[in-house]
């Protein structure tokens, strides 16, 4: 379990927080709840083969006619999806 404490921790400093002016402590909690939300339900990871965990998995991706971008923490972080 420290191995990926320690991966979501540097993860979320080099993509979040070293890019952050961090007001305060509420502030800091604020940022860190809204990347968790991205980096456990939006964030592609490897062992599903490069899906999110809330992508449905019946759903076979391809190259979609548009693709809107979607802001995470104010802009920091984009994500992009499909639209039909």
């Amino acid at each position: 379990m420290n191995a990926h404490a320690e991966r979501f921790i540097r993860t979320a400093r080099a993509e979040c927080t070293d890019q952050l002016l961090v007001y305060n402590e509420q502030h800091l909690r604020r940022v860190l709840t809204e990347y968790a939300t991205h980096y456990n339900s939006g964030r592609p990871h490897r062992a599903l083969q490069l899906r999110a965990p809330a992508d449905d998995p019946d759903v076979i991706p391809f190259p979609a006619q548009r693709i809107h971008r979607h802001d995470i923490l104010s802009g920091l972080i984009h994500t992009y999806r499909n639209t039909a």
